[in-house]
């Protein structure tokens, strides 16, 4: 049984998914984003990726809501495919073995980390500034 994936799987895992990600995935992630919180909590390898995947969560909820709309597709479909990767139990190494399980979803969310890093930064930047504006206008 396998204990890790290398960097390339990972990155094949994300380009074929991401082509394929459907409007239902997107609201899969939207629905399902408490037990994707929970499966990075902990001091596992998922864990270094908390701040990560709150971000990735935030750029699908404010796409869904039409509130960002500045990211490709493609981006969307990488972070949707990468999150729906770390849910399910039976992947390349299956989370069930203890620690191991775990390894492949961080190499996944790793690897989408870079090659959606700089749209993650333009997202950031406009979710700092929409959220200065909108406590700006709260305090005017």
């Amino acid at each position: 049984m396998r204990e890790s994936i290398s960097d390339n799987e990972a990155r094949q895992v994300l380009q074929n998914g991401a082509g394929n990600v459907t409007i239902d995935d997107v609201q899969q992630v939207i629905t399902r984003a408490d037990d994707i919180q929970r499966k990075f909590t902990g001091h596992g390898p998922l864990g270094r990726f908390i701040n990560d995947m709150k971000i990735m969560l935030s750029l699908i909820r404010d796409f869904w809501n039409k509130s960002y709309r500045e990211v490709p597709w493609w981006t969307i479909g990488a972070v949707v495919t990468a999150l729906l990767y770390v849910l399910n139990p039976v992947d390349i190494v299956p989370d069930f073995i203890p620690f191991f399980g775990l390894l492949d979803d961080a190499a996944v969310i790793s690897a989408c980390l870079f090659l959606v890093e700089k749209d993650l930064d333009r997202y950031r930047s406009w979710k700092e500034g929409a959220e200065d504006e909108e406590e700006n206008g709260i305090n005017s």
